[in-house]
């Protein structure tokens, strides 16, 4: 059994694990960066970038197909080969892979470790039957994984998740999705616009991230317009007959249905990766679901010199923060016991649907009530959307009555993607609506939707006083 003795221990050698390492390393101390899967993030893998290139291929189809109200007219059938959809995502996809595995690859080979990690007390690890670490602090980076539950289970190769889809050859002919958060809405419209027979099956209303009732209806509309969307649909039984799969459910008008799918995806939600590391061989405070209390703002676990980054710790399941903590938290684990807060960016979340949807900093379901002003904007009749003929959508901007300061924004509309990214500049400045609207605005472009929006709200606050 090899022994090593090293300052910091990284579990996890994604997106929040390489930061981490390499901000261990940036303040001087020594790292050992351990993964027991294959190299290759999350993200890169089964995530961001092989679902972009499955709702590209998507976009193209949708594209091709809605060139008549311009007076283009494509003569004949679209033909969608699945085959090639999907030989196009996977190599695309292993491309982006080999460019994470080449990095990680170019880490001094003393510096990692192959094979899943578990504590044997505070500060010894154990890797596979093969290596023991003894670290001064543990950065746990271990990112998360698909929950599917029991009912699903039970129907074996038939029930799949999204990493499941990315490993297709060919695109089926009817699915079900269970769950309508942000990965089963992706994956669905996409699934939808390159012919696959598509049911939505939510529990709770839910449409994606959003908390707005205005705009969760309104988005709820678009997809049920593209779909069979069930927002508050309950499944009472799911079986498998061969290579078939027979869901019955209460639709949401209380309707009792038997359909018949040729798989089920379950995007129920994921759970951070803590079962391998027996966790119970140390003296963390666990919580009642066995995760390691620890602090949001220094992500440490109570006073011990243990780190919890990423989509581990469950809090914000998106790329850009994995990155951010593992730097935090490589940092405080090579610095440790001089810790010092993470400092976070702006909130921004976008989901890649047509339109879009974004949400930037507070969400309306956390502002308390009477303390701010909701501007409004319907795309529907937005100038350049309506040129392009992308004129769906609706926008609500939160703007703080007290201060005048924008605080946040949920909203379905065109380009959604790139207007976060103004409004989470905006946000980060501390800008007031005043100070938005002073700045410039180029004609026509979809951003003057946010504008009518932004002078929304300043006459709402104006009409308060």
């Amino acid at each position: 059994m090899k022994t090593i003795k090293i300052d910091v221990a990284v579990i996890g050698a994604g997106s929040a694990g390489l930061p981490a390492y390499r901000a261990a390393k940036a303040a001087g101390a020594s790292a050992l960066l351990i993964e027991g899967g294959p190299y290759g993030t999350t993200c890169a893998r089964v995530g961001c970038m092989p679902s972009k290139l499955l709702i590209a291929a998507a976009e193209a189809a949708h594209a091709a197909s809605s060139t008549a109200p311009f007076g283009v007219h494509v003569d004949g059938a679209i033909r969608i080969d699945g085959r090639e959809v999907m030989r196009r995502v996977k190599s695309e996809r292993d491309r982006f892979v080999g460019f994470v595995v080449d990095s990680v690859e170019g880490i001094p080979a003393e510096d990692r470790v192959i094979g899943y990690a578990k504590f044997i007390d505070d500060n010894w690890l154990q890797v596979g039957d093969h290596t023991r670490v003894q670290a001064r602090s543990v950065v746990i980076a271990t990112g998360s994984s698909p929950y599917v539950p029991a009912m699903y289970r039970a129907l074996g190769d038939r029930a799949i998740v999204n990493d499941d889809v990315f490993s297709w050859d060919d695109l089926p002919r009817k699915i079900a999705v269970i769950g309508a958060g942000v990965i089963g809405l992706e994956l669905s419209q996409a699934l939808a616009r390159l012919g696959v027979d598509v049911t939505v099956l939510g529990a709770r209303g839910r449409v994606g991230p959003l908390t707005d009732p205005a705009i969760r209806d309104y988005a709820q509309k678009v997809f049920s317009d593209a779909l069979h969307f069930e927002p508050r649909a309950e499944v009472e039984a799911a079986t498998r007959d061969g290579d078939t799969v027979h869901l019955r459910y209460r639709a949401s008008d209380g309707t009792l249905v038997d359909d018949s799918y040729d798989y089920v995806l379950v995007t129920a939600g994921r759970r951070p990766n803590m079962g391998r590391l027996a966790l119970g061989n140390t003296t963390l405070e666990l919580d009642s679901h066995g995760m390691p209390v620890y602090d949001p703002v220094t992500l440490q676990a109570g006073a011990h010199p243990v780190f919890i980054a990423g989509d581990a710790n469950g809090v914000l399941p998106l790329l850009h923060e994995a990155a951010d903590e593992g730097r935090a938290a490589g940092s405080n684990a090579a610095r440790y016991p001089n810790v010092a807060p993470l400092v976070r960016r702006a909130p921004i979340s976008v989901l890649f649907s047509d339109p879009g949807i974004a949400m930037v900093g507070a969400r309306h379901a956390d502002l308390a009530a009477g303390s701010f002003v909701a501007g409004e904007v319907s795309f529907e009749d937005q100038g350049r959307s309506r040129v392009m003929l992308r004129n769906r959508g609706l926008m609500h901007v939160y703007v703080d009555k007290a201060t005048r300061r924008f605080v946040g924004a949920e909203w379905i509309g065109p380009d959604a993607e790139h207007i976060a990214h103004l409004l989470a500049w905006a946000l980060q400045m501390n800008l007031t609506v005043d100070a938005m609207l002073d700045m410039p605005f180029y004609h026509p472009v979809v951003e003057e939707g946010l504008r009518t929006a932004l002078r929304n709200a300043a006459a709402l606050l104006k009409a308060e006083h």
